[in-house]
């Protein structure tokens, strides 16, 4: 039988992934970041 009345939870899941996309962005920016500093300190260190 199918459940009457709104639907169960699909607020709180697009919440969710909502909250999880960003956060998953945000690691993704951050290593990229991460290796472009490295980059430019290996960069710096192979000139001098």
């Amino acid at each position: 039988m199918a459940k009457q009345g709104r639907e169960k939870n699909t607020k709180n899941k697009a919440k969710h992934t909502k909250l999880m996309n960003r956060k998953k962005n945000k690691l993704r920016t951050e290593k990229e970041t991460r290796e472009e500093r490295l980059k430019a300190i290996i960069r710096k260190a192979k000139e001098s």
